[in-house]
This record gives C-alpha cells, structure tokens and sequence, in this order.
C-alpha cells in the first residue's frame, strides 16, 4: 500500500477536520457525522477519521458518533473554526438562468435531489488516495466558499474550484476511482462524478466532452473529458467538486500548494 500524502486539514466550516482514534493495530473504527459514515484511513500507525465540514456548520463543537452505527456509539467532538468567506458578482447574458421558468425549477429540483443522492455514496475500501493531482492546467478563477451573485442576486456559495482554461483542455481525474455517473444538468451541465472510496467523491462539471462511462475504473491522472462551457457557465472553464462523507469541502485541501 502506498504511503499517504499530507492532507492540509483545516476543521473550519467546508474545510476537512482530523481525528485520531488509536493505533491502526486495532480493528478499524467506525465514526458517524449524524447518520453519514466518515472516512477512516490507516496514516503512520494510526487510524486517522478524515470529517468533510458542512459549509452551514457555526463555529464550536460538532458532535459525531464512534461506535458500529450512530445508535450504538459514544460522542466525540471536533472544535471547529470560524471561517470568513469572500463575495463575487457575476454577469450572465441570458436571464432565464437566473430566473428559472417553472420547467426549468422542476427540472433543477429533480436534478438536486439526484445529485444529493449520488455524494452521499459509500464504498468501503481499506485504501483512499488523499493525494489529488491537479484536474485540469489553467487559472483558478473561482475558489471554494465564495458567495455568488448572479446579476445582482444571491445564490448558494461556491461549491467548487474554477479552473478557467481554453475549450477542449484536457481534464483528467485527481485520483484514481471509479465513475459513480454521467449526466448534463440545467446548472452545471455535462458532468462527471468518480468514486475514490469510503466517501470520498470528485465531481467534473461544464465538460464539453465526455471520454469515461459509468463503472469505468479510472487511474489517478486518467483523461476523463474536456473543459467547456456547458449549462450555466459565463465561460470556457472547468468546475471541480470534492465530496467528503456527503458535504463539498475545499478541494484545494488534497492538492499539494
């Protein structure tokens, strides 16, 4: 097995706490953010819980669950930090995907609802890969937690990392897993999740092509698609997601600075 990679955890709200729970001679432990299974990974002798943060968490103790389910366990608690978040005003030429049609809201639910279900996908593997490579080459136009505005309204903060890069860029998956789906939302259009186990998910959105199928087992650096601009994008760029125990955490925490 490969040696782990330092993570930069950073227990704030959308950032990856770490807690120790004894040496990796024991049987592996099992911990539960309310009913959602957390990663636990063997790191230098030591059985190591990765937590992915809720964006919404306030500041202060959050209360998760050891034990073999969340009803047979005892509580921890991880203190997690403040975290300030910046804004950012974006300007869409069609209005209609800022003021979403009847059909269009319909659409945008059902889709939310099957996104919701996908990052909340557990298999469990003795081995996770916490060492991503970077997806795409390109300039960081959009970090994680950014409170957006599209023409002048408020929305949801970033859940991702922009990499804007000329269309048809390669884009390549931060490490290896399996492709949990394929889809073309109204939002972030032609899109890819991939499966690295035990909760950990990435997510690859606005491609203008699409190289992988469901199923398909990916090497860690394998092309996966292209950057483009599909569904709601104000550009050519690549939006990458990182699910960790079902909540978007900072992807910028996996890769090396």
């Amino acid at each position: 097995m490969p040696a782990q990679a330092e993570l930069r955890p950073k227990a704030v709200p959308g950032g990856i706490g770490i807690l120790d729970l004894g040496p990796d001679a024991l049987p592996r432990p099992q911990l539960w953010l309310d009913a959602q299974p957390l990663a636990v990974l063997a790191r230098q002798g030591r059985w190591q819980a990765l937590i992915g943060i809720p964006l919404d968490t306030p500041p202060g103790p959050l209360a998760l669950r050891l034990g073999p389910s969340p009803t047979q366990s005892h509580e921890l608690t991880l203190w997690v930090e403040p975290q300030t978040y910046p804004t950012q005003h974006l300007r869409l030429k069609h209005q209609d995907q800022v003021d979403l049609s009847p059909e269009h809201q319909a659409r945008v639910a059902r889709e939310h609802a099957e996104i919701k279900a996908i990052k909340q996908h557990w298999r469990d593997t003795p081995y996770v890969d916490t060492d991503f490579v970077r997806p795409a080459d390109g300039r960081v136009s959009g970090r994680f937690g950014v409170r957006r505005f599209f023409n002048g309204q408020a929305r949801a903060p970033h859940s991702g990392l922009d990499i804007a890069a000329p269309h048809g860029t390669p884009v390549y998956s931060a490490a290896g897993g399996k492709v949990l789906a394929v889809a073309d939302y109204f939002f972030n259009g032609r899109s890819v999740f991939v499966d690295h186990g035990q909760g950990l998910i990435s997510l690859y959105c606005h491609l203008a092509s699409i190289e992988v199928h469901p199923g398909q087992w990916l090497e860690k650096g394998a092309r996966i698609g292209s950057v483009g601009a599909s569904g709601r994008a104000t550009g050519p760029h690549l939006h990458w997601t990182v699910v960790l125990n079902g909540t978007n955490v900072n992807p910028e925490l996996f890769i090396r600075p």
